[in-house]
């Protein structure tokens, strides 16, 4: 059974870091993205970032770029999003995925519970 877990997530100041991790188990990803999609209250569901297996190939959505770093530790078959300068507009709930690679949310196989991300101006 493949199961993904976020955690990391919580409250934080304007302005602050917060650095996400997924733990997957039951497989690895080595021929999928491994990303992270974000939904605000009223809004939809969002990209936000992928990464491959090798690490050798990132990609982040504009409204987080130069703020936000993805990165995998294959060992852990765990991928992060470290997320830094946030404003209170990132408040929303993260979820990580795994799939084939794909900047649209219905692509993906494999998702977390997602975790809260608030941040407070």
């Amino acid at each position: 059974q493949v199961q993904l877990v976020e955690s990391g997530g919580g409250l934080v100041q304007a302005g602050g870091s917060l650095r996400l991790s997924c733990a997957a188990s039951g497989r690895t990803f080595s021929r999928d993205a491994m990303g992270w999609f974000r939904q605000a209250p009223g809004k939809e569901r969002e990209f936000v970032a992928i990464i491959n297996w090798s690490a050798r190939s990132t990609y982040v959505s504009n409204s987080v770029k130069g703020r936000f770093t993805i990165s995998v530790d294959n060992a852990k078959n765990t991928w992060y999003l470290q997320m830094n300068s946030l404003p209170s507009e990132d408040t929303a709930v993260y979820s990580c995925t795994a799939g084939p690679s794909s900047l649209n949310w219905s692509s993906y196989n494999y998702w977390g519970q997602g975790t809260q991300v608030t941040v407070s101006s």
